[in-house]
Parts: structure tokens; sequence; C-alpha cells
């Protein structure tokens, strides 16, 4: 016997009792994009490695680590497979010089690739839906943004989730307060892991963000980066803040908040639960003016987000959100010389009608055919036997409810399945 071929490690078939879900939340974000005016773009998932070396940072764990890249021995480029959705974006947006005309509001979905060690929430293959604002300068952006994951948490019926904002000010502010934080971990090199003390002279930002419990007392009282920012970059935290609280949104400000990105500057920001274990954050971003410039384009503001799909599928579980599977309206169950022309016919007839039909393939006894009809999870059986031809009628049959089955014609099947419908939404 052959050996079984299996998934790789980390990247999971998404089979049809969980897709509806998937659907569900994939038609949920197009209605809610289109509310505010963003419009899809879509990339390739494999890109030029250069590209995301450029844009995330050398001295990132994305880069260093995770990231799956390759030689293409055809003709030798140097390819990877997409990490994150952003720089894509952006490379698109420049290439085709999407910028010329008018700032974008643009929005992409699809699967990103990191090799990490594969647990709950944390996957080597796993979906984002990220949103793109290019063009646009000042705060109002960045709290759009913001304000419009706020609506869709109550569209997906997600509570508790925290939002905390941050600011990294520009480049001027980070430089200032990089030399503050190497000086200060220099005193205290002896206490630093491997990790951070290789990251001291290269990216000493990083450090902040360290899980190592030894390390918490010294990051917190390191230099904040609060302490050094500009007037310009004070400004336009303080803006955000005013238009969140006016519109409602809570928020704690998180002076530590740094992204895993080398490329964004001013507002970030992390929408977070305690519901996921360590894998609390469910959708993060902010602003990244240099990008743009960086990717060879002229200078532009730019923010955004991206969100988790399967952290936001299973905390939507967590939250109570289970959704219905959907069903069939009918099953077709036939059996006779003369039926199966007018069970195809019955079938179309259904479909056109706007009803879910399933017409039984394979052959079988009626009773056998009524149980696999039972399974379907259908509300009605049709049924279709030599009469049936005959009278150019079907027999319908509830398989929901107690009720007695009736010969009736097919625009009789339509009335009653729809009439149904509608009474029991009422």
């Amino acid at each position: 016997m052959a050996k079984g071929v299996k998934a790789i490690r980390g990247m999971n078939d998404i089979l049809p009792e969980e897709s509806y879900q998937w659907e569900f939340f994939e038609q949920t974000i197009q209605a809610w994009l289109a509310t505010y005016g963003y419009r899809n773009i879509r990339t390739p998932i494999v890109e030029q490695t250069d590209l995301f070396v450029r844009s995330i940072g050398e001295v990132t764990d994305i880069v260093e680590k995770e990231m799956y890249t390759f030689v293409d021995h055809l003709n030798n480029d140097h390819l990877a497979l997409r990490p994150e959705g952003t720089a894509s974006c952006v490379r698109a947006v420049v290439e085709h010089n999407l910028l010329y005309a008018s700032p974008q509001r643009l929005y992409y979905s699809g699967p990103m690739f990191r090799h990490e060690r594969p647990q709950k929430g944390r996957y080597r293959q796993f979906h984002q839906v990220g949103v793109e604002a290019l063009g646009f300068v000042g705060p109002d952006i960045d709290a759009e943004l913001i304000i419009m994951c706020a609506r869709l948490w109550e569209m997906l019926g997600i509570s508790g989730l925290r939002l905390e904002i941050g600011t990294l000010g520009n480049a001027e502010s980070r430089a200032l307060h990089r030399a503050r934080l190497i000086k200060y971990f220099e005193q205290y090199e002896d206490a630093l892991d491997e990790e951070a003390r290789r990251r001291l002279h290269t990216n000493p930002l990083r450090i902040l963000d360290s899980k190592n419990p030894k390390m918490h007392d010294l990051i917190a009282g390191a230099p904040k980066l609060i302490d050094d920012l500009d007037e310009e970059s004070r400004i336009h935290f303080e803006t955000l803040q005013h238009i969140l609280r006016n519109q409602g949104v809570d928020f704690e400000i998180n002076g530590r908040l740094v992204r895993g990105l080398d490329y964004y500057n001013s507002t970030v920001f992390e929408w977070v639960t305690d519901r996921l274990g360590a894998q609390g954050t469910v959708c993060a971003g902010g602003r990244y003016d240099g990008l743009i410039e960086q990717i060879g384009g002229k200078p532009a503001p730019a923010c955004g987000f991206a969100m988790g799909v399967e952290r936001l599928l299973s905390l939507m579980s967590e939250c109570g959100g289970e959704l219905l599977r959907p069903v069939p309206d009918v099953y077709i169950v036939h059996q006779g010389e003369t039926v199966i022309d007018f069970a195809w016919k019955t079938a179309e007839f259904l479909r056109n009608e706007g009803l879910k039909a399933i017409l039984h393939c394979g052959g079988g006894s009626f009773k056998s055919q009524m149980k696999k009809a039972d399974a379907s999870g259908a509300r009605y059986a049709v049924i279709i036997g030599d009469d049936e031809v005959l009278a150019q009628q079907v027999t319908i049959k509830s398989l929901r409810e107690v009720s007695n089955q009736a010969s009736v014609a097919l625009g009789a099947v339509v009335d009653l399945i729809k009439n149904n419908r509608n009474e029991k939404s009422n």
C-alpha cells in the first residue's frame, strides 16, 4: 500500500464543515469595506525576496527566522512566499502608479506564510485581511481605520477586545530614542538575554517587545519614546486621541507598543484579547509614511492594518457566534425508468426559482435515498417516481416537521417553500 501524503505541518485544510464560517466572514468583510469606500487589490503570493528585506527590515524575526525563501533555478531569481501583505500592496501601487491621480483606499485578503512553531492562533500558512489607506495626511485617516474596526467587531458579534494605541514618532524622534535605549541597556548588558544582546546595536526597539519574563523589570525602566517625541508627532497623537474619544472608542495608551516590522512610524495600534492565550493580538497596524519611497515611489503618506482571519473566527466562536450550517431547501429523490429526465428538469426549475436543490445521484432504493435526504439537512424531500412523471407533478414531504406528503405542481413547491421560509423569518 502506498504511503499516505499529509498536509505540511502548520498548513491546514479548511473542510466543508468549517468553510461556511469563512464564507460568512468574507461576505461580512466585503460589505463592511464597501461602506467605507475601500476597493480590492490582489497581488501574487510570491515576490522578490528583496521586497520584504527592504520593507520589513533585515534585523527582524520575520526576515531572519520566519520567511520562506528559495531560488528559482530557471532564472536564478531570489523569491519569497509573502509573509505579510502591506509590502506587496505598496509594490503594486508604485509599479502601476496608482497614486498619480488620487489617494487610494485599498484592501486585500489571502494566505501569508511564516515558518513559526505551530500553535493555536499561529500557523505557517495563515490568512489575513489587510486595509491600506495611501496618500492621506493627518490623524483623521488613522482614526477612520480604528473606528471602522470597532464597527466590524459589532458586525461579527465579537466583544471584549481591547484597543491599545501608541506612537513611534518620526525618524528624528526614533533616532534620539534609539540612542537613549542603547545607552540605557548597555548599563545592564549582563542582564540581557542572547536575543537582546544581538539586537542592542542593530534594533534596540525590538528589545522592548521581548517576551522573556526575566527582562520585564529591566524593560519597564527603559526610556519611553513618548518622552522623545517632536512637536508635530505629539500633536498628531493627541488629535487622534481626541477623535477617538469623541466617537466613543475606548482605548489604552501603550508606551511600549512596538510593531514587528521596521517600516512603521507615528501611530501604531493593536486590538487584543485575553481569550486566545498567547496569541492575543487579532488586528494591528499603524502609519508607514516612508515605505512608498523606500520601495521606489514618490514620497507619500500611508497607513493601514491587518487582521488574522483564523484568530477572529476562533474569537467569534469564543463569543458564542456560532453560525447555522447552510442547508439545501430540497433533496430530490427519484426512481424509475421514465423518471431521470423529469428529475433533472425539476432540479433546474427549482434552482431557477432561487431554491437550493440537491439531485440524488448514484442510484439506490427510495429508503436509502430518503436517509441521504435527511442527512443532507434539507428541509424538504421532493419525490419523483413513474406516477409523478405521468401526472407531471412531484410529491413533497417535510423532513423537519411532522406532516403528510402531498402531490403538487412544481410551481406549488416553490410557493410552499418560500412561504414557509418567510413565516419562520417573521
